[in-house]
């Protein structure tokens, strides 16, 4: 398995309404992080504040400047610390990262999917 080279496959996939966030999460974002929370519209996340409107994407997902131009898309997240727990464990299944075409599956990954299994574990549990 690959280290994550932050592709923002995962988050663009499912920042754009396929994510929910805990009472938890969202009742300290709205005592906490109000800057988070105002994303927030009758207990599920993202909505624009001002329109009211459902994005489409997370609004928390930025794309790093390019040092070169060929360079590709590096993106991270501006709230990396307080994201929803669907975020936080994302992934922990191989099959997912198949799926999702993560760019940390290796080949080897592919002919020993238990293998690979058991490190995504080791890491995620970290």
């Amino acid at each position: 398995m690959k280290d994550c080279n932050q592709c923002g496959k995962c988050c663009i996939r499912y920042g754009g309404g396929e994510l929910s966030a805990t009472q938890t999460e969202l009742e300290h974002w709205e005592i906490h992080h109000p800057e988070i929370f105002k994303y927030v519209k009758d207990n599920t996340i993202w909505f624009e504040p001002n329109s009211g409107e459902k994005l489409d994407r997370c609004p928390f997902l930025n794309i790093e400047a390019k040092q070169f131009d060929n360079a590709p898309d590096k993106y991270t997240c501006s709230i990396y610390q307080h994201r929803p727990e669907d975020c936080r464990i994302y992934p922990s299944l191989i099959s997912e990262m198949i799926r999702d075409e993560c760019e940390m599956i290796d080949a080897s990954d592919l002919t020993n999917p238990k293998k690979a299994q058991q490190r995504l574990d080791f890491l995620m549990n970290r």
